[in-house]
Order: structure tokens, then C-alpha cells, then sequence
């Protein structure tokens, strides 16, 4: 009986210690009502999103070298807004704001393209900026690496060239 408790106890505290280091996510469509809302909500939605978010955290702690909970930014909750804004997409204190007017007016493979500003978004949460001081072209250069590392790279961007 003894080793079964110990066993129950075990499970317990890996349990709680896994718990204590899960990323809550949330997805809102602030944008409903306009074509790019309606777009995210009809080719994209929220289920997507999520797992989207999951997949890029993993993603990103294993480029990073993050493998335990202590290397990493202590990150409790990301929440991702669809919103009518002019750009594409930025990051700021844990919440990323995606244009609904880009997705709207995007042509070609929407959720690619989505889910390659999500990865770049995810970046800025999770990477470590020395307290503002890294220089932009530096940090956008690193969430960019991973973008590409990725595979959801923009039609867009120049491919390898020749060498010279």
C-alpha cells in the first residue's frame, strides 16, 4: 500500500509543477462584422488560433534552447485580438493584435499567412530583449529566423540567392 500512496503522491506533485508552468491562451474577433473578422472567423477561427499559439510556444522554446520552465520568460497568459487596425500585427505585454484588415485584403493562403505572424508575434512574447536595450533590427531579425525556421515564410521574401 505504501508504495501506492508514494506512487499517487508522485503523480501529484508532477501534476501541480506542470500546471504551474501551462500558458493560458484566449482568442477575441474584436473585427466581426468586417470582412477581415469575418474571414478570420470563417477560414481561421478560434480552435486554430489556439492551437496555433500552443505549437508556436513549443516551437520557439526548442529553437531557443528553452527546455526547462527556468530558462524561459515567466509567461502566464497570451491573449490574441483580431482587430480593425492599419498594419499587420504587433506585440505588447503578452497580447498580440492581429489587422483584420490585412486578413481581409490578403490574397492567397490566409491561415499560412496568419499562422507566419503568429509564430513572428509568439517570438517578441517569449524572447529576451535585454530590458528594451537589443537593438530593433536585432530582435525583428531573431523573430524573423524563426519565422523562416518555421516554414511559414511570406511569398514575399526574397529566396536563397546565388552566392555571390
Amino acid at each position: 500500500m505504501s508504495a501506492q500512496m508514494l506512487f499517487l503522491a508522485t503523480l501529484i506533485v508532477l501534476s501541480s509543477s506542470l500546471q504551474s508552468h501551462a500558458v493560458e491562451y484566449t482568442v477575441t474577433n474584436n473585427a466581426g462584422n468586417t470582412t477581415g473578422g469575418a474571414r478570420f472567423s470563417s477560414e481561421i477561427g478560434i480552435p486554430y488560433s489556439r492551437r496555433t499559439l500552443t505549437a508556436a510556444t513549443s516551437f520557439i522554446w526548442r529553437v531557443f534552447h528553452q527546455n526547462a520552465p527556468g530558462d524561459r520568460k515567466s509567461v502566464q497568459k497570451v491573449s490574441l485580438f483580431i482587430e480593425t487596425m492599419d498594419g499587420v500585427a504587433y506585440e505588447s505585454n503578452n497580447e498580440i493584435h492581429v489587422s483584420a484588415t490585412y486578413l481581409g485584403g490578403f490574397s492567397g493562403d490566409v491561415k499560412g499567412e496568419f499562422t507566419g505572424v503568429l509564430y513572428h508575434e509568439m517570438t517578441h512574447v517569449w524572447q529576451w530583449n535585454g530590458d528594451g536595450e537589443a537593438p530593433g533590427g536585432l530582435i525583428e531579425g531573431i523573430t524573423d529566423f524563426v519565422r523562416l525556421r518555421s516554414g511559414y515564410v511570406p511569398g514575399h521574401w526574397v529566396g536563397p540567392g546565388p552566392g555571390r
